[in-house]
C-alpha cells in the first residue's frame, strides 16, 4: 500500500501540474454533454416538398392543407408537371415530390380508389425514409378520414371505429434528448478514461522517465494500479459532472439506483483503462497510441447501439458487438436511469464488463515489459 501511495502522489502532481489539461479533462465532456443532445437527433424535421396538383379540387386542397399543418413538411414550390417539379429534387431545393394525379376526386368517388405518387431525394438515406414514412403517414390518416366520411355519407350513419389508446412508458413525451443522453454520457466516460490511460506509459517511455521506474524495485502490478486509479478517480468525477448537467439543463434524474449505477461505473472504468494502458504498452509513441485509440473508439461508437439499433445490424455485426465494452455502458446507462432497473437486471453485463477488466489489465501488466 506504501508503494502505491507514493505512485499516486507522483502520477496526481503530474496531472494536476498542467492545470490546462485538467480543464480541459472537466470543461470538455460538460461542453459536449450541452451541445451533442441536440444536434444528434433522430428526429426529422422541415421536410421541403415539391408539390404537382393536377386536380385541384376540395379533396387535393384539403390534403394539401394537411401536409402544410405537419410539423414535418415545407412546402417550397407547387409545379404544373413533374419535370418541373423533379427539377426541385435536382437543385436540392426539395427533399420529396408529390404528384397528384387528374380527376383524382372524380376517380376517388367513383372507383374507390386512386394513386398518388411520391418522389423521394434519396441522396440522405435517413431523411429519404423518414420523409417517405412521414408523407405516407399523413396520407393514410386522410385517407381513413375520407373514407369514413364517404361512407356516412352514403349510409347516413357514422360506421363503427375501434380507437386506440396507448402511453409511453420510460420516455412519456418521445423526446430524443432523453434517449441520447445516457449514451453520449457513456461516450464520454469511456473517450476520457480511455484516451488518457493509452498516453500514460508511452508519455513516461518518450520523456525518459520510464527508465528510473524500471530500475525501481516497484512491482508490475504496483506500477499498472498506479497508472489507473487516478484515471479512475477522474473518470468518476467527469461521470458525475455528466449526471449534474443532465440533471440541471434536461431535467432527466436517474430512476434507479444512483448506487448500482456508480458499482457499475466503477467496474467499466476498470475495464476502459485497462484497455487504453494495454495500448499504451504496446505503443512507443503518444502519436501512435493516439492514433490506435482513435480506430478502435470510432468502432466502439459506431456499433455501440446509440445511434443504430443493434437489431437492425447484420448478424455478424450484432455478434461482434458483444466484445464492445461501450455497448454494455449504453444499455445499462438507459436501463438504470431511464426504466429503474435493479442489480438482477444488470448482472449478465456486470458480469460481462467485470471478465473485459480482469482480462484486459491482466494482459497489460504480463505486456508491461519492466526490464526494458
Amino acid at each position: 500500500m506504501r508503494t502505491i501511495r507514493f505512485l499516486l502522489y507522483k502520477e496526481f502532481k503530474q496531472i494536476f501540474r498542467n492545470r490546462s489539461i485538467v480543464a480541459l479533462i472537466l470543461f470538455m465532456p460538460v461542453m459536449q454533454l450541452l451541445i451533442l443532445p441536440w444536434a444528434a437527433d433522430y428526429e426529422v424535421k422541415n421536410i421541403n416538398v415539391a408539390l404537382v396538383d393536377q386536380d385541384h379540387s376540395t379533396y387535393t386542397q384539403e390534403l394539401i392543407s394537411k401536409i402544410s399543418g405537419s410539423n414535418y413538411f415545407n412546402i417550397v414550390s407547387t409545379a404544373a408537371s413533374y419535370d418541373e417539379a423533379y427539377r426541385s429534387i435536382e437543385s436540392d431545393a426539395a427533399d420529396l415530390v408529390l404528384l397528384i394525379p387528374p380527376n383524382f376526386k372524380r376517380d376517388l368517388v367513383k372507383n374507390k380508389t386512386q394513386k398518388l405518387f411520391l418522389a423521394v431525394n434519396a441522396i440522405n438515406g435517413t431523411k429519404a425514409n423518414l420523409g417517405a414514412a412521414y408523407m405516407q403517414e399523413v396520407i393514410k390518416e386522410y385517407n381513413g378520414k375520407l373514407q369514413t366520411e364517404i361512407h356516412s355519407v352514403g349510409r347516413n350513419s357514422t360506421p363503427h371505429r375501434a380507437e386506440v389508446t396507448f402511453s409511453n412508458w420510460y420516455n412519456p413525451h418521445l423526446s430524443y434528448k432523453v434517449f441520447m443522453v445516457p449514451g453520449i454520457l457513456a461516450i464520454l466516460v469511456t473517450m476520457v478514461g480511455g484516451f488518457l490511460s493509452a498516453l500514460n506509459i508511452v508519455k513516461e517511455k518518450e520523456v525518459g522517465t520510464i527508465e528510473q521506474v524500471n530500475v525501481t524495485p516497484i512491482k508490475k502490478h504496483h506500477f499498472i494500479l498506479g497508472k489507473m486509479i487516478p484515471f479512475w478517480v477522474l473518470g468518476n468525477v467527469v461521470f458525475t459532472l455528466g449526471l449534474i448537467v443532465s440533471w440541471v439543463i434536461y431535467g432527466i434524474v436517474p430512476v434507479g439506483s444512483l448506487l448500482l449505477l456508480y458499482g457499475f461505473i466503477a467496474v467499466y472504468l476498470l475495464a476502459v483503462l485497462g484497455f487504453g494502458l494495454l495500448i499504451s504498452t504496446y505503443s512507443e509513441t503518444q502519436q501512435q497510441a493516439m492514433f490506435v485509440m482513435y480506430f478502435f473508439m470510432m468502432v466502439f461508437i459506431l456499433m455501440g447501439g446509440l445511434f443504430t439499433p443493434i437489431e437492425s445490424m447484420p448478424e455478424w455485426a450484432q455478434e461482434t458487438i458483444k466484445i464492445n465494452p461501450l455497448s454494455y455502458l449504453i444499455r445499462v446507462l438507459r436501463m438504470i436511469v431511464l426504466k429503474g432497473s435493479t442489480f438482477s437486471d444488470i448482472v449478465p453485463h456486470l458480469l460481462t464488463i467485470a471478465l473485459f477488466a480482469i482480462g484486459l489489465n491482466g494482459w497489460a501488466m504480463l505486456n508491461y515489459k519492466k526490464t526494458n
